[in-house]
């Protein structure tokens, strides 16, 4: 990990194309902008946490949709009729 010291209106780079400049320093936090080509995706990170999470739930795990299926053949498979004696 690289640590910089930056102070207010000072930039630094990262790589060719993306500019990164402090633009406020309070108690609170810092604010920054940031610089980069369209293409390239700036997400704060709990927000890409949050969007990860979801698309985990979106996806159920393989051992849950057998569950899931032996479940509902058990469900669905017809009661043999009983057999008068």
């Amino acid at each position: 990990m690289l640590i910089i010291r930056r102070k207010k209106s000072e930039s630094f780079l990262i790589g060719n194309d993306i500019r990164v400049t402090i633009l406020e320093c309070a108690a609170d936090g810092v604010r920054v902008a940031i610089d980069a080509p369209k293409h390239v995706s700036i997400l704060r990170e709990e927000l890409s946490e949050a969007e990860q999470i979801n698309r985990g739930a979106l996806a159920p795990s393989t051992d849950s949709l057998l569950s899931l299926q032996n479940a509902l053949s058990h469900m669905i498979t017809p009661k043999k009729p009983k057999q008068d004696l």
